[in-house]
């Protein structure tokens, strides 16, 4: 994308003439040969000041590389990071999330032992006017790539997964489409994007990433299981709600059991079959 080409070239501009500024870095996906990246990619921009404080309380600075139309902003309190975050969309739709780091804060995650995720997965050293950056160890790439799970985690997420199927069942059962949605949100996110994670790591030695959520489950599942994963999407509708649970459930237990026999790991066969009857249960005899 040509125009986030030349705001990162503004930005190089800006902060080579700021005395304030002792260090950029360019992060994420544009410095990760294992991300996938477009022309809808952010750019992630770390700013090392003297004293970042002025920075962080008045934005006129984010004007310099175009016209801002929206702004996130947190400051260090927040969550306890050692940055300022202000994440800005511009005019041009090139969006620039921007990291304010004090000199002090940065050379103290510099010389920590470990490299820190958010560099880890990539950086670029873009400006360093005194050499601080020459002791950061190499980036691996490594923090995205899919970890074999333990066969408590394993077990956990399936039990856990089956148990929850239970909470969207009696929601479409009683007509509760709001609380049937976010009891899906979190089944996907927290056992069935997992479960899937481990099937396509699985299947490349453990030596893959699918990216943020799923984002290249496309790319990695054969045309059969990602139709199959298509189906897991509910309408609006409660039937079409009870139809995703189901093909939810089906491709669980299909992936789950290869992935048991892959990894040596037990699958919970009799808590499958149970919550398939009691399933079933709802979904033929309405409540009264």
């Amino acid at each position: 994308m040509r125009s986030r080409e030349e705001k990162l070239k503004s930005i190089i501009e800006w902060a080579e003439n700021n005395h304030d500024i002792s260090v950029v870095l360019l992060t994420s996906s544009l410095v990760n040969p294992l991300a996938p990246v477009d022309d809808l990619s952010d750019l992630d921009i770390e700013i090392v000041f003297e004293n970042n404080s002025k920075y962080i309380s008045d934005n006129s600075w984010t004007h310099h590389f175009g016209r801002p139309i929206a702004m996130i902003e947190e400051d260090e309190a927040c969550f306890g990071f050692k940055h300022a975050m202000k994440m800005v969309l511009y005019d041009d739709y090139v969006k620039v999330d921007f990291k304010l780091f004090s000199k002090d804060k940065f050379i103290e995650e510099v010389h920590q032992n470990e490299l820190p995720e958010d560099w880890d997965i990539g950086y670029k050293v873009l400006i360093d006017k005194e050499g601080i950056t020459a002791h950061l160890k190499n980036p691996t790439y490594q923090v995205s790539i899919i970890k074999k799970p333990t066969s408590q985690k394993f077990q956990g997420t399936l039990n856990d997964f089956w148990w929850d199927t239970t909470y969207v069942a009696k929601c479409l059962v009683r007509d509760e489409i709001f609380y049937a949605k976010t009891m899906e949100n979190i089944i996907r996110t927290a056992y069935f994007i997992p479960l899937m994670e481990w099937y396509i790591a699985s299947q490349h030695d453990w030596n893959i990433t699918t990216n943020k959520s799923g984002r290249l489950f496309k790319k990695y599942l054969s045309p059969e299981i990602w139709e199959k994963a298509a189906q897991t999407f509910p309408g609006s509708n409660i039937e079409d709600n009870w139809n995703a649970l189901f093909a939810t459930t089906d491709l669980v237990s299909e992936i789950g059991r290869a992935l048991s026999k892959k990894l040596g790991y037990e699958y919970p066969v009799k808590l499958e079959s149970e919550i398939r009857k009691y399933l079933n249960f709802l979904k033929t005899n309405p409540i009264t």
